[in-house]
């Protein structure tokens, strides 16, 4: 965890928010003792996380059938099913 003086604050407040958006803890010191903390915060219950999509690509591409043909998987799973 980095430290800066309560001095600086306002030159760098704009990256120290932006680094506690990235999950990184930073303390804010003054004459050298801690007096605050800049966090990022915990997360709520039900709070939606962000959809990787260069990861649900390359999972799609590890699955037994072309996606392209997703349609043609679907129509035979019906018919298979039908009763």
């Amino acid at each position: 965890m980095d430290a800066v003086n309560v001095s600086d604050i306002k030159d760098q407040i704009e990256s120290l928010i932006g680094r506690a958006e990235a999950g990184e803890s930073v303390e804010i010191t003054r004459d050298g003792h801690a007096v605050a903390r800049i966090t990022p915060p915990e997360p709520t219950a039900g709070a939606k996380k962000r959809i990787d999509w260069k990861e649900v690509l390359a999972f799609t591409r590890t699955l037994p059938f072309d996606p392209s043909s997703a349609g043609e998987l679907v129509r035979r799973m019906r018919d298979e099913s039908r009763y």
